[in-house]
């Protein structure tokens, strides 16, 4: 089958499944929320069997042993929507941060509003880094892990943006655990592509890093630096140095 083809199928998957889906999530509303959580990611769930049925995009993961059994903060590497979805299902109950105009997309916005994100406006500057660390903190004490992609926006292979410390600042007003996270799902779904290719995406999980007595500038950059040391080895038969 095509790769067209495939692409084709799985966006026609997602139209059939989302409407109704959203329907459920928004009958979740009176639950406790991570009794919402746990209804709600079956979506993302869903999505990563037609993904992996209807496009040929299988991952594996490596160092899943590190992610502490407290609530931590999560500082991933961005490449495509993939991760988003996969995450659902490699993570404990968790909330994203993400920009505030995801929630405005009718049906899928619906439900990612259900799952108490952080949604903050990107143009606020300063009241958006305080919303992120007030927010943040809340979810962590709630029960949460908070995923942060410190790059802001979604990187192609091989490229590195900017890390921003939003991420880092909320493990260190909570005296929460940092795990960086590296993976290539970008060789398989790229950012604002339709294809999909198929192909076996890596998920390479890091060490936690205390992060108490530490200033988030230098947390985002011990992460950063695990990350983007670890990304030239994703392609290595056995994922890893």
């Amino acid at each position: 089958m095509s790769i067209v083809l495939r692409s084709c199928l799985f966006a026609a998957a997602q139209i059939l499944i989302t409407p109704p889906y959203s329907i459920v999530t928004l009958c979740t509303f009176p639950l406790p929320a991570l009794t919402r959580y746990r209804i709600i990611r079956g979506w993302a769930r869903l999505m990563l069997v037609l993904i992996e049925r209807i496009c040929g995009i299988r991952y594996r993961v490596f160092g899943a042993e590190h992610i502490p059994s407290r609530p931590c903060v999560v500082l991933s590497k961005h490449q495509s929507a993939w991760e988003t979805i996969a995450f659902q299902a490699i993570f404990p109950p968790q909330v994203q941060v993400i920009k505030r105009e995801l929630l405005w997309i009718p049906f899928f916005g619906w439900g990612l509003a259900m799952m108490s994100p952080i949604a903050i406006d990107r143009a606020s500057g300063v009241r958006a880094l305080k919303q992120m660390i007030e927010q943040g903190k809340d979810r962590l004490e709630r029960g949460f892990c908070v995923i942060v992609f410190p790059e802001g926006t979604r990187m192609p292979p091989g490229a590195r943006g900017k890390y921003h410390t939003g991420g880092a600042a909320i493990a260190v007003h909570a005296g929460a655990p940092v795990v960086p996270v590296a993976h290539n799902a970008g060789e398989c779904w790229r950012r604002h592509a339709f294809l999909k290719c198929p192909g076996t995406i890596t998920v390479s999980i890091g060490h936690a890093i205390d992060s108490r007595g530490m200033k988030a500038e230098a947390l985002t950059r011990q992460a950063e630096d695990w990350i983007e040391s670890e990304m030239p080895r994703l392609d290595r038969p056995d994922g890893h140095a």
